[in-house]
């Protein structure tokens, strides 16, 4: 069986859970709650998407 180790490191194992994330038409990422729908945060030091966090199509 796989191990993420060291454990207790402060990086994250797995996948964002209850978020998704979309591109804008400015081509920045925008992050969404995906039991509200409502946008929580805007990648703007960036155009590369949010780390971990399910892509919507």
């Amino acid at each position: 069986m796989a191990t993420n180790t060291p454990s207790g490191d402060g990086h994250r194992n797995g996948m964002v859970k209850g978020r998704s994330q979309t591109k804008t038409p400015s081509g920045h990422y925008v992050k969404r709650d995906t039991a509200s729908g409502k946008f929580m945060d805007v990648k703007t030091s960036s155009k590369t998407p949010f780390k971990g966090v399910r892509k919507e199509k």
